[in-house]
């Protein structure tokens, strides 16, 4: 079962507006709940681009994995201070492209409530799969087992 959470905190090292922390089928994204959102943003981009990176993430996008290494459109996550949706965070998939729409009228705490149900819809769609020490882990009801 895949499970990406985001919270707002106090305790993050000095100078870190967020921290992605990954185990098997989790994410944990904590968030300065002190920070302006905008800077927090920017700040998710960086951190996400490097999880995209180092991870082993992957997008079923019709009868394609797509990866961080496919052609063309190198899988990727991105974070836009745009409104779709007042008081909220919505979250558009392309192949390749995951685009996450944050209201700018949120603050820190705000946003960090309003993405987790988003997230966990997506999810719930079933494209998305963490490779992890050899282990693919999805929403499948054999990676619920541990």
């Amino acid at each position: 079962m895949l499970d990406v959470t985001y919270e707002a905190v106090d305790d993050l090292a000095p100078g870190r507006l967020a921290d992605i922390d990954e185990e098997r089928g989790r994410v944990r994204v904590r968030l300065d709940r002190t920070a302006p959102l905008v800077d927090v943003v920017r700040e998710l981009n960086i951190e996400l681009d490097r999880l995209m990176r180092s991870a082993h993430w992957f997008q079923l996008w019709g009868d394609e994995i797509v990866s961080r290494d496919t052609p063309g459109r190198p899988l990727s996550v991105q974070y836009l201070l745009e409104r779709r949706v007042p008081h909220a965070s919505w979250m558009e998939e392309r192949k390749g492209l995951v685009s996450v729409y944050v209201d700018p009228a949120l603050d820190t705490a705000g946003f960090a409530a309003s993405i987790n149900p988003a997230l966990r819809d997506f999810l719930d769609g079933g494209c998305w799969f963490q490779l992890y020490a050899g282990e693919i882990i999805d929403n499948s009801p054999e990676s619920n087992k541990v």
